[in-house]
């Protein structure tokens, strides 16, 4: 771990090192970029239509961006999904479907973003977390190859699973709901407060570097536990929060698509409840208090969130500084009986996908003015912010390699061919820039592409055909079943076939179970019509 000193005086013997002759385009022309990347962070927000969530900063965020409101994750779960999305590969190329292995040792020596944006002159930094910590980015964040200093963790993160949570008996325990009042926990602060404050200090260092930047910072909450702020939870009374509208386990789903939360399970609090395994379910009161916790554990995001977008004001570089903002994945809050990512459908895959780019999605401030000032959350009168551009089709996170590159004006890395494991740079994601052009018309808002392209793939593995305890996060060895799902303007497709772990092959001829949904009727995924199709033949575009 890494103190925030170490990591400027790092910072400063690289920019001592660090030349323009790699870049593409002139040091003093080239667009810096700030990646922001929020863990299980699904669309609850204002920019997207959700009337509950107080989300005032991203919400003005949204409205100087262009906004994807059809964005999904190829695997709803941390580490492959970071992977996937910071190397442009799918899971099934990465090898990555659980914690376990490194991807360059295991599967190919593949770029990332930050690696292509090193490559090209940019100073890179990571501030919390990005890729998943552990082995599967080699216990490193990807260093060297990712980064120019050491990426920087944030010190009390190791007490986010400790007894810190007061309960009503006036002691400390390993909660899933977990509202704190910060001057009492270890170290007085919280990890995102902490990873906030650091990326400012990056931030003013960079101010005056004749090298562009490339900033990754990775939010924590709303990951469980919901540890936050007390004061949040104010900003939702329990009497205004409803329960999910489709929090029955549906008739009609496979029990293989199932996951039993055994996370939220280990948490005391969820201990207590005594809750059957696998389906509960959750007594409708606690059912209340984890929704409430979790749009709690958004508000206080939205302030870090916040903080760090004035502070790019006031050090003048939001002029010259795309920002991103997305989610490793969603979070099913109580929808079909579930409390957990882990899954297929639209709740767990779909992700927030924002990109504000100086001049294109947004007209470049005038001298003084702000174009991101801090918005107070608790504020009772709050202006509305009106939406910025948005684009309707379905997009996939995979596309944030060669979109970012291409806004920065770096070369757009080549589509991957089939098979790539040899090939170290390349793309297996749609290039996003056609979105970016300025339309002359508000007809011309949203520009449609070819229908089939307009699709998003999602996987998840399985160990069993019915839940059991590893269901949630079988590890490599123990995966028997793998859901390929496709989701397309007009349905969810998705088939669960064998899969063997030794070779990584799914075998499509032997299918173990289908679900079929049609969003436009169907929009929660609750009515699976497989068994009514064409005797559940498999759609073309999902075979191998």
């Amino acid at each position: 771990m890494l103190p925030p000193g170490g990591g400027l005086l790092w910072l400063g013997l690289v920019l001592g090192s660090v030349g323009s002759a790699a870049l593409g385009n002139s040091a003093t022309d080239a667009l810096n970029v700030l990646l922001i990347i929020v863990d299980d962070l699904r669309p609850s927000l204002g920019c997207y239509g959700d009337k509950l969530i107080r989300s005032p900063n991203m919400d003005q965020l949204a409205s100087r961006s262009l906004l994807f409101q059809n964005a999904f994750a190829q695997q709803a779960v941390c580490a492959p999904s970071r992977v996937s999305l910071l190397t442009g590969r799918r899971p099934d190329t990465t090898r990555l479907y659980d914690f376990n292995s490194y991807w360059r040792a295991h599967s190919g020596n593949f770029s990332t973003i930050p690696q292509y944006f090193k490559e090209n002159g940019y100073v890179t930094m990571s501030v919390g977390k990005v890729f998943h910590p552990g082995v599967s980015s080699n216990h490193s964040d990807d260093s060297p190859y990712s980064w120019s200093i050491p990426p920087y963790h944030p010190s009390s993160e190791k007490y986010e699973n400790t007894k810190t949570c007061r309960g009503p008996d006036g002691e400390l325990h390993a909660n899933l709901l977990c509202p704190v009042d910060v001057a009492d926990v270890p170290e007085g602060t919280l990890p995102d407060k902490q990873s906030t404050e650091q990326a400012i200090r990056l931030l003013g260092k960079m101010k005056t570097s004749a090298s562009p930047f490339f900033l990754a910072v990775g939010y924590h909450k709303p990951h469980i536990p919901f540890r936050y702020p007390k004061e949040f939870q104010k900003l939702y009374p329990l009497e205004n929060i409803t329960l999910a509208p489709d929090s029955q386990v549906p008739a009609g789903l496979p029990p293989v698509a199932y996951n039993p939360w055994m996370d939220i399970r280990q948490r005391e609090d969820v201990q207590a409840l005594n809750l059957s395994v696998p389906y509960g379910p959750i007594p409708a009161d606690f059912q209340r208090k984890i929704r409430q916790s979790y749009f709690a554990c958004v508000s206080y995001l939205d302030t870090q969130v916040g903080h760090l977008l004035s502070a790019l004001d006031d050090l003048q570089l939001a002029s010259s500084t795309i920002v991103a903002l997305t989610s490793d994945h969603g979070w099913a809050l109580g929808e079909h009986g579930e409390w957990a990512k882990y899954s297929n459908f639209d709740v767990t895959t779909r992700v927030p996908l924002v990109f504000y780019v100086p001049g294109r999605t947004a007209p470049l401030p005038a001298a003084g003015d702000k174009l991101f000032p801090y918005l107070d959350p608790f504020d009772s009168i709050s202006e509305s912010v009106e939406p910025g551009r948005q684009a309707r089709d379905l997009v996939e996170l995979l596309s944030l390699f060669p979109t970012l590159a291409g806004l920065a004006g770096l070369p757009v890395p080549p589509r991957c061919p089939i098979p790539s494991f040899h090939v170290e740079l390349c793309r297996e994601g749609r290039n996003l820039l056609k979105y970016f052009q300025v339309r002359d018309s508000e007809e011309d808002s949203y520009i449609r592409g070819d229908p089939r392209e307009l699709v998003a793939y999602s996987q998840y593995p399985r160990p069993a055909d019915s839940p059991q305890w590893n269901s949630d996060k079988p590890s490599l060895k123990d995966i028997k079943v793998m859901g390929y799902s496709i989701r397309t303007v007009d349905y969810r497709y998705t088939v669960w076939v064998g899969f063997n772990p030794r070779e990584f092959l799914a075998n499509f001829s032997d299918v173990h179970a289908g679900e079929l949904y049609f969003v436009a009727s169907d929009p929660w995924q609750d009515h699976n019509m497989y068994n009514d199709s064409q005797g559940g033949a498999l759609p073309r575009s999902l075979t191998p």
